[in-house]
């Protein structure tokens, strides 16, 4: 089997094993929790019914209804401004859950819309992060000259460090209807674009309609947010480019013994390269591609995996 599948299969073999911790986590932290959650429900809804006659079917009835109100909370969810919104989730792949198309014409528009509207999304925001980074490199530096640091220099680190924290002030701004823990954990369901709609900004008290600022500056930090954490993943996923390629190549340098007698090898000589490694090659070239792209767009060099600076 070749390097290059044999790498792909260890990384399906890895997500699938950290898939599997986190079911067992899950399971232990919720599960109890839920029966505790379903057990109340059960009492709640009898008292109820006790209280105010209600049979079965119009129980069931009541809840239906209040499943159906639950979209409208924050007033009309389809008005210009409620629109925008949901376009938004729609075309980042946030996906709160908390509107969705209710006519068929509606629901085919929203097919065609995603399909060009999400690479259309996907590519802006990593042009932004681009720039976002070479920008918050420079004000990085200028910040080390004024400290008078010597020689100074912005490493990745930095850059992560920076975006998230810039990421996490700004969101906090704006998520205030919700407790301090409730702010950074909507901050980072919603810049991952996991999108469970628990807590969903705009959501309340017919916020679409009568606090226009607010309904703007949500507009802004979601989008803004999501630029920045698109940046910080393009820095991580090219950092897992370079370690994960080279790591056969690597491999493959390793100097085997010598066998008694065989003449000691003088100056730099370079292993031959078999036949099977030209794929983790092309793949490794590529890598060194992106890091160029990287280094022309953002006005420094992503790290690079100790493979892939010896062999440049």
């Amino acid at each position: 089997m070749q390097r290059p599948s044999v790498r792909a299969a260890g990384l399906v073999l890895c997500t699938f094993c950290y898939l599997l911790v986190g079911a067992a986590v899950f399971d232990a932290l919720e599960s109890e929790a839920e029966s505790g959650r379903q057990r109340l429900l059960v009492q709640k809804r009898g008292a109820l019914r006790r209280k105010f006659g209600f049979s079965p079917e119009d129980y069931s009835e009541l809840e239906r209804l209040e499943r159906q109100a639950e979209p409208h909370r924050a007033g009309r969810q389809w008005k210009f401004a409620g629109s925008f919104y949901f376009a938004i989730t729609v075309i980042t792949t946030i996906g709160y859950g908390h509107a969705a198309p209710g006519t068929d014409s509606s629901k085919v528009f929203c097919l065609f819309y995603a399909l060009l509207g999400i690479p259309l999304t996907l590519v802006t925001f990593q042009s932004l992060g681009e720039r976002l980074n070479a920008l918050v490199r420079r004000l990085l530096l200028a910040a080390k000259r004024c400290l008078g640091l010597r020689r100074p220099r912005v490493s990745t680190e930095n850059l992560v460090v920076a975006g998230l924290l810039a990421c996490a002030a700004t969101l906090a701004l704006g998520a205030f209807a919700f407790t301090f823990f409730h702010v950074y954990y909507y901050c980072f369901i919603t810049l991952t674009t996991i999108g469970f709609g628990d807590f969903v900004a705009l959501h309340s008290g017919e916020a679409l309609q009568r606090k226009p600022p607010y309904v703007a500056f949500s507009f802004v930090y979601i989008l803004l947010g999501l630029t920045v954490i698109s940046a910080f993943l393009n820095l991580v996923v090219l950092r897992f480019l370079a370690a994960s390629a080279d790591w056969p190549e690597r491999a493959a340098r390793r100097p085997s013994q010598r066998r008694p007698g065989a003449p000691e090898s003088r100056g730099p000589c370079l292993p031959r390269r078999p036949a099977s490694s030209r794929g983790s090659a092309s793949v490794s070239c590529h890598v060194h591609q992106l890091e160029r792209r990287a280094r022309d767009n953002l006005g420094f060099s992503p790290p690079s995996s100790p493979g892939v600076m010896s062999g440049g």
